[in-house]
């Protein structure tokens, strides 16, 4: 049986090390390599917070009845990923290392400490309190374009 702690925090490694392999890229100035990465890590990122926001949320805030809890602010930190990202991609095309890697480094630390409370408490509770449809939501996720 699969999770949505396990389904989602797979992917939130797949999206890190796409990340990470984009970042290398630009540290070492390999600019076309650079924007094939980061174009895959956002695909990938958008994919996942849209599984997140369209599937997710809406299912655990209506079985819990909680729409400010843990869900609001995820949200709210995805926004901040996403200028981020957007901030990120600028820098990558105009092939500003320095943009590159400090925008890097502050988007990576958001993730880290989003990933940890998704993977310590969201996940977790979704797991129990969306137990009897789990798997539906988790192929509804799948789904996901």
């Amino acid at each position: 049986m699969n999770t949505i702690l396990k389904f989602l925090g797979s992917d939130h490694r797949a999206c890190d090390d796409l990340f990470a392999s984009a970042e290398a890229a630009a540290a070492q100035k390999n600019w076309d390599s650079a924007r094939t990465l980061f174009d895959q890590f956002q695909a990938a990122m958008a994919h996942h917070l849209s599984m997140e926001e369209t599937v997710l949320f809406p299912a655990f805030e209506a079985r819990t009845g909680m729409s400010e809890g843990p869900t609001q602010v995820m949200r709210m930190e995805h926004e901040q990923m996403r200028g981020l990202m957007r901030d990120l991609a600028g820098a990558v095309t105009a092939g500003d290392r320095n943009a590159c890697l400090g925008l890097s480094e502050t988007l990576n630390m958001l993730m880290q400490q989003h990933n940890l409370k998704e993977e310590n408490m969201l996940y977790p509770m979704s797991d129990q309190v969306l137990s009897s449809s789990r798997d539906d939501l988790i192929r509804s996720m799948q789904a996901v374009a």
